[in-house]
This record gives C-alpha cells, sequence and structure tokens, in this order.
C-alpha cells in the first residue's frame, strides 16, 4: 500500500485536530531526532552497539518514520499543504543552486 503525504496530513488532521497545541507534537519530533542520531552514532562506530547493523536499519527506519509522523502532524494542525511548500520550496532552490531539475520536473518525468 502507497501513502502520501496529503493522506498522512488527513490521518493526522483527524487524529490530532487543527489548533492543536504544536508543542507537545516538536518536544516528541526533538525526542525522536535524538534517537536517529543515537542509530546513527551506533552505525557509525561513534558509539557502541548492542544489536547488528540490520537491527539498526530497521530501528532506523522506524524513528525516521516517528519523525515524519511529528513534522506533518505540526504541519497538520496548523492546516498547511506541506506538500505544496516542499515543491515551491524546491523550485526556489533548484534556481537557486542551479539544479537541472526541480521536484516538480521531476515527479512529471516519473509519471509519464
Amino acid at each position: 500500500m502507497e501513502l502520501s503525504i496529503e493522506q498522512l496530513e488527513k490521518y493526522l488532521q483527524g487524529h490530532y485536530g487543527i489548533g492543536t497545541n504544536d508543542s507537545g507534537l516538536f518536544m516528541k519530533l526533538v525526542e525522536e531526532l535524538g534517537e536517529v542520531a543515537e542509530i546513527l552514532n551506533k552505525r557509525s562506530g561513534c558509539k557502541s552497539a548492542d544489536k547488528s547493523d540490520e537491527a539498526l536499519l530497521e530501528e532506523l527506519g522506524e524513528e525516521l518514520a516517528d519523525m515524519i509522523h511529528y513534522v506533518v502532524a505540526i504541519a497538520a494542525v496548523h492546516d498547511i499543504d506541506i506538500s505544496k511548500v516542499i515543491l515551491e520550496k524546491d523550485k526556489r532552490a533548484a534556481v537557486k543552486y542551479g539544479h537541472d531539475i526541480d521536484l516538480e520536473g521531476f515527479l512529471g518525468k516519473t509519471e509519464q
């Protein structure tokens, strides 16, 4: 099953509701960021690991999913269309950094 950012936003808007105090969501995001940092430190050898690399990769995926959850939740409770913002921001970055193609152009090519 595939999931779009729009679907996740709608789900999280229903879960948290527009106007939810986002302070708690932000604190959870920071907590998850710390967990990602810890896993990356273990994988790079900067911190001792008590799990296999395969287990660490699985855990990394779960923590990244948690981060995406909280980022999209913060956007959703503020009724921000994060997909639209990502496309607009990428378009400006593509011009600024002289990229041959922006995300919208890439998506257009992949749909053909």
